[in-house]
């Protein structure tokens, strides 16, 4: 019975796990993880938008340009609908009359960022960088 009783003492050691190669892959996988999420950047800007809590409609400043973009993503200059092609060309004749006129986009919550961006952009290449955005009703 003894020999027996030493043979099982001996297979319970034999079966022991050792763990350290495996905490040596955790660490290697917790600085690879580090490392790599350090150099990712985002790229975004941050906008400030005003409440809309009972707030009166924005009111136009004298003599802007108003450049209004509705729920259909059609661009609405001078009560005119206009290609957004046409929108530099707009903003450059009525920049040029008034070298101190901004431009003001008022646009529809249902209308889509990309008229909005390709609107903003137009004005930046007719030279006009005093830009306001307001949300329409």
């Amino acid at each position: 019975m003894r020999k027996h009783i030493a043979s099982i003492k001996v297979e319970t050691e034999e079966n022991e796990i050792n763990l350290t190669p495996m905490l040596d892959v955790v660490f290697i996988m917790l600085i690879f993880f580090i490392v790599t999420a350090t150099f990712i950047r985002e790229t975004s800007i941050e906008a400030n938008r005003p409440d809309q809590q009972d707030q009166p409609q924005v009111v136009q400043e004298e003599g802007a340009i108003l450049i209004i973009i509705d729920n259909n993503d059609d661009i609405w200059m001078n009560g005119l609908i206009i290609d957004d092609r046409a929108v530099r060309p707009n903003i450059q004749r009525l920049h040029a009359e008034d070298p101190d006129r901004p431009v003001v986009i008022q646009a529809e919550p249902d209308s889509s960022a990309e008229s909005l961006v390709a609107v903003m952009d137009a004005s930046r290449q007719a030279d006009v960088y005093n830009i306001s955005i307001t949300a329409g009703t």
